[in-house]
């Protein structure tokens, strides 16, 4: 099983290159999840194109129809395994610990974004992954689940 993950694309209408990034690594994965900071309905919409995808609203997801949509944060079971989702808040060097405290251990996995950093870590007994920054730098993650539930983490430089 693979899962992508993504957060911070940041992006009003979707970019050109978007398609490619897509087609190679996002939509071939069994389940795609964004970790806040969509902000746009155009982008949204996008990704809504794949059959298991889960958002979260981050700081900057403004929008009134992206709010009413989205939690800031979610627990849900993707395929053997139970992730936590969320944005993350706070300053930036805190974001790990805070959203390692507001899951707590139990979950296979832990999604954050807001800090635009690569992370995978294990934090006060959580497994958590930040992608980085789709928008800023192209970044997004691969999480590889073997058959007995093992995780390897794959950081992609998409553009």
């Amino acid at each position: 099983m693979q899962i992508a993950v993504i957060s911070d694309t940041h992006m009003g209408t979707p970019p050109a290159w978007l398609d490619a990034v897509y087609d190679r690594w996002l939509g071939p994965s069994d389940a795609l999840i964004h970790c806040g900071d969509i902000t746009s309905v155009a982008a949204w919409s996008y990704f809504l194109q794949h059959d298991n995808f889960l958002c979260v609203r981050g700081n900057c997801d403004w929008d009134p129809e992206l709010a009413g949509q989205l939690d800031p944060m979610l627990t849900a079971q993707v395929g053997p395994l139970t992730v936590g989702v969320t944005h993350g808040w706070g300053p930036r060097s805190q974001v790990p610990v805070k959203v390692a405290q507001a899951f707590g251990p139990g979950l296979d996995l832990v999604c954050y974004g807001h800090t635009h950093a690569r992370d995978w870590s294990v934090v006060e007994g959580v497994r958590l992954l930040n992608p980085g920054s789709l928008g800023e730098s192209g970044s997004l993650a691969l999480v590889h689940v073997d058959g007995e539930g093992g995780l390897r983490c794959e950081f992609i430089d998409s553009v």
